[in-house]
């Protein structure tokens, strides 16, 4: 079996299978939640050691402010309720993203999550929070120019967000949207996309595993000739 290293997850589909359940989008993100725990656990059983959650990108602020209040709620609540369960997991968090445009409580729940969880030697979760590809390279460069250093495809990953992260071996988009949304584009380069018609709070572990499964039967030449 080929060894992976890093899922990324695209979680689109919560606002409307909110309105099509309980007519209010929040239940969505809410159900959207438990999705992600049952995912969490998947992952810790077969070992892999990233997976990578598109939470809130930069595109997401032209939302209500209303459903924006309550996504960021939720997450600190979850970070608040679930940090001892999260680190007895052996689970690192890392956010990735701009944190500066965020509430306080919420940048300092994160940050303290972060620190706490910092040498959990498990599965690395990266919440990608405020978070845009188009950002991440355009800040990667700005920073290499600040750094006086030269242009180069070490230097300019190593100024991303996800520094030190293999690329995703498996990227998983749900939603019946067949698009990346401005979310990983660079490290996507040679990841193997599935795009899944299920909105997010319904996928299961039954997808979770399948999608593993199809990978596995995938041969990945990175341009080269079998």
């Amino acid at each position: 079996m080929k060894p992976i290293e890093h899922i990324a997850i695209i979680m689109d589909g919560n606002g409307r299978w909110g309105m099509q359940n309980k007519g209010n989008r929040n239940a969505g993100h809410s159900q959207g939640l438990k999705t992600i725990e049952k995912i969490i656990n998947q992952v810790l059983k077969k070992r892999i050691r990233y997976l990578t959650l598109f939470t809130f990108s930069t595109e997401n602020w032209k939302r209500p402010k209303s459903e924006i209040n309550f996504l960021f709620r939720l997450l600190n609540n979850f970070l608040k309720k679930k940090i001892n369960e999260l680190n007895k997991k052996d689970l690192k968090l890392k956010f990735i993203g701009s944190i500066s445009k965020l509430d306080k409580n919420l940048a300092e729940r994160i940050l303290k999550t972060e620190k706490i969880t910092q040498y959990n030697k498990g599965t690395q979760v990266n919440i990608a929070l405020n978070y845009g590809s188009k950002d991440e390279i355009t800040r990667s460069f700005k920073l290499i120019k600040k750094k006086k250093l030269k242009i180069s495809k070490a230097n300019i990953e190593a100024n991303f967000y996800t520094k030190n992260i293999p690329d995703p071996d498996i990227l998983v988009r749900t939603g019946n949207r067949n698009r990346l949304s401005n979310f990983m584009l660079w490290q996507l380069a040679y990841t193997e996309i599935f795009f899944v018609k299920k909105l997010w709070p319904d996928f299961t572990e039954l997808d979770f595993n399948k999608i593993i499964k199809q990978y596995q039967n995938i041969i990945r030449n990175y341009g080269a000739i079998n």
